[in-house]
């Protein structure tokens, strides 16, 4: 499983930076394997911005592909199940002194969920736009 943790807003262009992330990803384990990625997306404006319908041609081409959600069909989305089992249960009643420690706690949660499941989980770092460092996260 694979994240970017965006505190603030998504853009179109953080989007694009991650899912060039995902296909670069996606394109080794094509040409390794056959195996295509599959990311699923609901209708957010990010997901179906016009700069994010002329990259899908280059994604689908390194082996990237896409399954659009209905609209207004948030128990079809995988994301919606795990963010409600993360405030429910792994950061419920917590109080964060600012966003920096919501997010170590947040990606803290994921780690912990990830090992629980046993599967692995590769988080994007935004400022370096490649995959975080899990070796620094102090959380």
């Amino acid at each position: 499983m694979s994240y970017g943790l965006v505190v603030g807003s998504l853009t179109s262009a953080r989007y694009i930076r991650f899912m060039d992330w995902q296909a670069t990803r996606a394109q080794r384990l094509f040409q390794r394997t056959g195996i295509a990625t599959v990311i699923v997306q609901d209708n957010a404006s990010t997901h179906t911005s016009k700069a994010v319908r002329a990259r899908l041609p280059v994604w689908q081409a390194q082996g990237l592909e896409f399954f659009q959600l209905p609209p207004y069909c948030s128990e079809m989305n995988p994301i919606e199940t795990e963010w409600h089992q993360l405030k429910s249960h792994e950061i419920r009643g917590t109080m964060f002194e600012d966003t920096y420690d919501l997010a170590m706690g947040v990606i803290a949660a994921l780690k912990r969920r990830g090992a629980q499941a046993d599967y692995v989980l590769k988080r994007f770092n935004f400022a370096t736009n490649r995959q975080a460092n899990p070796k620094f996260l102090t959380t």
